[in-house]
């Protein structure tokens, strides 16, 4: 019998396929690349190891030919021998690889490899379903040559780039870093974002904020001007310098603005001067890209990019929905358009028709992708199928995976859905003054006259029906010409119920999350969809950046020197415009529009009187110093303050030659956050040791204050020698307190943790407060509760602790609100997707017409049971009990630093 042999990259995506196909197919897995360009260079060939251009492992002599083995992982070779052995019975290859420039290289090198005897098609799909896979079969086509050359040009030029500028990176600054295109133009977004912050200098301004009462409720209103003149806002003042950089506002200083409040209240009764009420719309986001994909999952979800695409990939290869269905939930996840099938924007009208109605399904609203030469797939990221609502697939799917599909299947529905109408106001109020001049405040409203697809999804919000009222801020009925009163008037009057003076400062430029840094590469045109996961990941794995507790990506030091040598000695490499160019060229031998080997002759060999990137670093290279950040000279010797990057690390050093004095830098110190001052207290400790505090009353020992690897922090006693002996305590320091400033008292608070606070009544032991890993909590036994922003960590009393302990425990990073406690360990919670009932092991969601309060325990029994016998696969309840490991504790084990060297 004839048979056809599939080729898929991976295990899970073959499953899925199998399922649609009859016996006439056999489908196999590639296992991602079966070919590269070498990893090391005892990979390279025999043949090609005395060669100059061996280490490329891209013959830079003849058409910049690369040199690909067999991919040493994974058992590649016993894979590719399996798909030999598959391919000999076959009477035709199909291949089935992903529809992007990297599938398309997966198939090309598949061919080189199996070396097929048999007539040979590519078949692609957007979405793994039963009609998707039937419609490829129906429609094969050949292999594009175009594509494959594409992406052979990226591998190429990453690798020379990578190859030629790496080895320099390693004499110059600390071994085993590496430069990349696309890499390096990301960690120069990061580094430039932190020489603005470092270079910002705050300041300060007031102003006037007046909460007014109203019959219906109460709303603020801000002060904007004063005799004519606009008072001074954040934007109004230069970051560089800290000074007012518009003319004709008026800044208030805290003197300033306690006068005019008392003034301004002298001034009562106020009038309303005007009231402007104009319509407005605000229409729905697109459908998701790979780029947007990943920026609100991180917004929302807080995934990282890499994991994102990770969930998103799971979803696409396919998922068991019980019985023999097995099927990919949404479309191809690597895609720059924003556009859907005409099956999706049906399939939409549907749904939306039936969730909420005629008025909110008023056809569809086709989407035109923007983005300049989109290659990858043709259409957005949706689900495969818009009726197969997030919670028909909850029980199939772990929580993250539901959670981004429940993210995805929102997005798309609100996008085909209509747009929200809003009533937007704006009320001007006037206070008149003994001296005539006029201040003038302002309040602002939106009222949602018709929410549109707000009912379905708000970006950035989890929740969109319980978003929708804080989407709204709705003002009293006020007319022109009425009255403010003064406090005390009857309710029934307009009045001032307080005013008070507010001060604000300036902040410097926010720092790049995941999904700001993703928004900012797509804008520049830096990287394709395929490439921001991989990117992001890269310079966090080589040490370029690391992730702060708000997820802000922080460049190190390492980063910024890195960046100034590139800026410094390769300009163009590291240029925006460059990288961007680089991706256009890309695009246009994708498109058949340029030759190949040209694009890569230009960049490495140059053009007249233009060297590439070859000539440039042999000219250079031997002119380069040691990279270092110059903080200042200290004011008191005149000698200069530096980072440089040592072998192990940043370090400062003063001075030059045989007299520097060198310290190491705090690990978990941003470059923006080291100041001149900080640098030479860090050196002032290492130099004549550690500030003392004072003593320790119950030890008698000293305290001192100490720079540490992981920051500042106090210490008991001197560190002993003796590795073996006891460690001394320490406590690290908290917010805003200094190494230069902490007292005696403020350590020794530090130092008295953990604390204990009371007895618990229930069983006479301890309730302790404690700072931990991921701050301060409260625990009794071996249940641990953290504290709440309004709680603090040095006040807290015993009735706060046990309040805290009485609260139902977070269920996984949620807390669930128990709506109706039923006795004997069965709950009735309010879940995301509505209320359900536990009994600790199985979930079963409440009947739309069972309210919580009314479920009794042989009802909620009922359910359970239901639920556990159905054909579906019982959803485990999260766990719920009341012993948890204990926070990891602060680590205080000393270890010998490593004395600052200067880099050889």
């Amino acid at each position: 019998m004839p048979r056809k042999l599939v080729i898929v990259e991976s295990p899970a995506k073959a499953k899925t396929i199998s399922n649609f196909l009859g016996k006439g197919y056999q489908v196999e897995a590639s296992y991602g690349h079966v070919r590269d360009l070498p990893a090391s260079r005892k990979d390279i060939p025999e043949k090609y190891k005395k060669e100059k251009w061996a280490d490329f492992a891209v013959n830079v002599e003849d058409q910049f030919q690369p040199i690909y083995v067999v991919v040493e992982e994974r058992n590649k070779k016993k894979h590719i021998a399996t798909l030999k052995e598959a391919l000999r019975d076959a009477d035709e290859l199909l291949l089935a690889t992903d529809e992007d420039r990297e599938g398309e290289s997966i198939s090309w090198h598949l061919i080189e490899v199996l070396k097929p005897k048999v007539p040979v098609k590519r078949i692609v799909f957007h979405e793994i379903t039963r009609e998707a896979i039937e419609e490829a079969l129906r429609t094969p086509r050949d292999l594009d040559m175009d594509l494959v050359r594409a992406q052979e040009g990226r591998r190429v030029i990453d690798r020379l780039f990578g190859y030629k500028l790496s080895p320099l990176l390693w004499r110059k600054v600390q071994p085993k870093l590496s430069a990349g295109r696309v890499q390096s133009a990301a960690v120069r977004l990061l580094v430039e974002r932190e020489e603005e912050r470092r270079a910002f200098v705050s300041a300060q301004y007031w102003d006037v904020e007046a909460d007014i009462a109203a019959p219906t409720g109460v709303f603020k209103a801000k002060l904007v001007s004063l005799a004519g003149k606009s008072l001074a806002q954040g934007k109004d003042f230069d970051p560089s310098t800290g000074k007012l950089s518009k003319a004709n506002v008026v800044l208030l200083d805290e003197a300033k603005a306690l006068d005019l409040r008392k003034r301004l209240e002298k001034a009562l009764p106020w009038s309303v001067k005007a009231v402007d009420e104009k319509p407005a719309t605000q229409r729905p986001y697109p459908p998701f890209t790979t780029s947007t994909l990943q920026q609100e999952a991180n917004r929302k979800l807080g995934y990282g990019a890499q994991r994102t695409m990770r969930i998103a990939q799971k979803l696409y290869e396919g998922i068991d929905l019980g019985g023999n269905e097995r099927v990919g939930l949404i479309t191809y996840m690597r895609t720059d358009s924003v556009t859907l099938s005409q099956k999706a924007l049906g399939e939409a009208q549907t749904v939306i028709r039936g969730m909420y109605g005629g008025e909110y399904a008023t056809g569809p609203r086709p989407y035109k992708t923007k983005t300049a030469n989109a290659q990858e797939a043709h259409e957005a990221i949706r689900p495969s199928s818009l009726g197969r609502r997030p919670a028909d697939v909850s029980a199939y799917l772990e929580k993250d995976e539901l959670a981004l599909y429940e993210l995805i299947w929102k997005r798309t529905i609100a996008s085909q859905m209509p747009d929200a109408r809003l009533l937007r106001t704006t009320v001007e109020i006037s206070a008149v003054g003994d001296s005539g001049n006029e201040a003038i405040f302002t309040a602002s409203g939106k009222k949602i006259l018709f929410p549109g697809f707000l009912r379905a999804y708000v970006e950035g919000s989890d929740d969109p029906n319980a978003e929708l009222g804080d989407q709204e801020t709705i003002l009293p009925d006020l007319q022109p010409g009425q009255k403010i009163a003064a406090p005390g008037a009857p309710p029934s009057v307009t009045q001032l119920k307080a005013l008070h003076e507010k001060k604000h400062e300036t902040v410097p430029p926010a720092r790049y999350t995941e999904a700001s840094l993703v928004k900012k590469l797509e804008e520049e045109g830096i990287g394709r969809p395929s490439t921001y996961a991989s990117i992001i990941s890269t310079i966090q794995d080589r040490g370029y950046c690391t992730a702060n507790k708000s997820r802000q990506l922080v460049p190190t030091f390492v980063a910024w020197a890195v960046i100034n040598l590139l800026r410094d000695h390769f300009p163009e490499y590291v240029d925006l415009k460059f990288t961007a160019r680089m991706e256009e060229e890309l695009d246009q031998i994708a498109s058949g529009d340029l030759e190949w080997t040209a694009q890569l002759a230009r960049f490495y060999r140059g053009t007249g009187d233009a060297p590439g990137l070859e000539q440039q670093v042999e000219l250079k290279q031997q002119s380069i110093d040691f990279p270092m950040i110059a903080l200042g000279r200290d004011p008191e010797t005149n000698e200069p303050v530096n980072v440089r990057i040592g072998r192990y690390g940043p370090y400062l050093m003063r001075g030059e030659n045989g007299n520097a004095v060198m310290a190491d830098v705090p690990a978990d110190l941003a470059p923006a956050d080291l100041k001149l001052e900080d640098a030479l207290r860090i050196l002032k400790n290492r130099k004549e040791g550690p500030r003392e505090l004072g003593t320790d009353p119950s030890s008698g020992e000293l305290i001192y204050v100490m720079d540490g690897r992981y920051g500042a922090y106090v210490q008991v006693g001197a560190t002993p020698e003796d590795k073996g002996a006891p460690k001394p305590r320490r406590a690290s320091l908290e917010g805003t307190q200094r190494p230069d400033t902490i007292t005696l008292e403020e350590a020794l608070a530090l130092l008295a943790f953990p604390k204990q606070l009371g007895v618990h009544p229930d069983d006479g032991q301890p309730v302790l407060v404690n700072k931990g890993k991921f701050g301060p909590y409260v625990q009794h036994n071996r249940d641990f509760r953290s504290l709440k922003k309004t709680d603090d960590l040095f006040t807290i009393d015993f009735e706060r602790a046990l309040q805290l302990l009485a609260e139902p425990k977070g269920v996984r990073g949620m807390t669930r609100t128990v709506l109706n406690d039923l006795g004997d360990g069965l709950q009735v919670l309010d879940g995301k997707h509505g209320p359900y009932v536990t009994d600790g092991t199985t979930n079963a969601t409440l009947p739309k017409e069972l309210k919580p309060e009314d479920v009794t325990k042989e009802k909620a029994l009922a359910l359970i049971a239901e639920r556990a016998s159905s054909g579906k696969s019982a959803k485990k309840a999260p766990a719920r009990k009341t012993a948890t490991a204990k926070p990891a504790a602060k680590k205080t084990t000393t270890t010998k630093k490593p004395s600052a060297k200067k880099p050889k």
